[in-house]
């Protein structure tokens, strides 16, 4: 049989990586079956396209997996390719979750014919079992599956459960060397996303792996989301820095501990925020730092007055996203049983930076107000240029990565999909953009910029 896996994109915003699941899921295949692949991301289809796909290839079986935020063009994708005759399987962490709904037991229209609860399923078992440039890639890598801390708002404990597994060192070594064996032979760069829940969940077993990297000379430069309270460890952050860790992705959500306990993440302290940063800035490993607007203590305001906080840190990437209450989660049944969710079912009309629900102290205009100035103050010319010469006492190469990754992320809240929207970008930075050039020749990628005086992070502004 001929099978189609199938990852949609939203219609709104794409992402920059591969999803793993259709990799596995191939790898996964018994023999006998071609498998083929297209994701929505990288080859833009309409329910049109797929249906005339899955006639033309003589498709016999659909795949298709969604997060929440892509479910609307998942079930129109499938809608139309079970109008042609072929059979859709669903599956994912809004699928999993919402099962009834994919397969209209709920009153609505059937989207799928079957949905795969394999990771519910598997659930006890996992519990007993404990745990050059010619190229460019992304690279999406999974060590380890699973996350016990249960914050309110997020889906991975309800999806994956609250046991931690992990692949062998030897098997994530092995996995890197082949990746970076593949960049050779492209005359290309390779860059890793490890797509752990949290990829230091247990400190001493992510220290050996990182080891274990550095033994087998496995290194490349790798992106991973690890909370702010393990990087507490000095040891861990060398090893990071060492292993080839450029950029750590730090779920801080709030400066506020009462918002932070409200959502079950006490567990991070805004109190040591800065410290953890200058901590990684200190070894050219820089920080993706995530905040939640809209949160049940918040007031107008709240977006300057976390920036005051971002503005005394080391540059990095800060995001701005708004509470959202997502299916099946404890903060969606509180939300629901409360009477303040404003689109209980949001995923079916899919609205970037939009609310679902009633802020307490806020209104969902302001919230949604808080989230603009937020991105607005980051990601402004101005602010990407304070960010990049905040780096002058750096080498020239850590300025470079901090231009493009602020280039790159202000395309998430600002319209930048199409080559025009890149170009006013790039004009809009130029005087930057011409900076580094004007260094690039002076001082090549790691020489600092030329008679830089770089004032203390404390005092620096976006």
């Amino acid at each position: 049989m001929k099978i189609l896996l199938y990852n949609p994109d939203n219609g709104v915003t794409r992402n920059f990586m591969p999803h793993l699941w259709m990799f596995l899921l191939q790898a996964l295949t018994p023999p006998g079956h071609e498998v083929v692949l297209i994701d929505g991301n990288a080859q833009s289809m309409d329910e049109e396209g797929i249906a005339r796909y899955v006639r033309e290839e003589n498709i016999g079986l659909v795949g298709i997996g969604a997060m929440t935020r892509m479910i609307a063009k998942a079930y129109r994708m499938a809608d139309a390719v079970r109008a042609v005759g072929v059979k859709v399987v669903m599956g994912g962490p809004h699928v999993t979750e919402m099962a009834d709904e994919a397969l209209g037991r709920d009153g609505g229209s059937r989207h799928a014919d079957a949905v795969n609860l394999l990771p519910r399923i598997l659930q006890p078992l996992l519990k007993r079992a404990g745990g050059g440039w010619g190229t460019f890639r992304i690279i999406p890598v999974e060590s380890g599956r699973g996350c016990p801390y249960g914050c309110e708002f997020c889906t991975v404990t309800g999806f994956f459960g609250d046991s931690i597994r992990f692949r062998t060192n030897e098997s994530v070594v092995n996995e890197l060397l082949l990746l970076k064996a593949r960049a050779r032979a492209e005359g290309g760069q390779i860059a890793v996303f490890f797509i752990d829940d949290n990829f230091a969940i247990n400190v001493k077993r992510t220290k050996s792996l990182l080891r274990d990297i550095i033994a087998a000379n496995a290194q490349v430069f790798w992106v991973a989301q690890i909370s702010a309270n393990l990087l507490r460890d000095e040891e861990l952050v060398d090893l990071i820095a060492a292993s080839g860790g450029k950029w750590v992705f730090i779920g801080m959500e709030s400066i506020d501990p009462a918002n932070l306990a409200d959502v079950k993440k006490g567990f991070n302290k805004p109190g040591e925020y800065a410290v953890v940063l200058d901590r990684l800035a200190r070894r050219n490993v820089f920080a993706i730092t995530s905040f939640i607007f809209g949160m049940d203590n918040d007031t107008p305001g709240v977006a300057e007055r976390t920036l005051r906080e971002i503005r005394t840190w080391p540059p990095g990437l800060p995001i701005f996203g708004l509470m959202t209450p997502l299916p099946a989660t404890p903060l969606y049944k509180k939300l629901e049983a409360a009477g303040r969710l404003t689109r209980p079912k949001h995923w079916q009309e899919f609205i970037p930076f939009a609310m679902a629900h009633t802020p307490l102290k806020m209104s969902i205009d302001e919230a949604h107000n808080e989230v603009r100035i937020g991105w607005t103050s980051s990601y402004s010319p101005e602010a990407i240029e304070k960010a990049v010469d905040a780096l002058n006492h750096k080498p020239l190469g850590c300025r470079v990565n901090i231009l493009i990754a602020r280039l790159c992320f202000r395309g998430i809240y600002f319209p930048q999909m199409g080559r025009f929207a890149w170009l006013k970008a790039i004009l809009e930075n130029r005087r930057t953009i011409f900076k580094l050039i004007k260094q690039g020749f002076g001082g090549g990628l790691f020489g600092p910029a030329p008679s830089a005086a770089t004032q203390p992070f404390t005092e620096q502004r976006d």
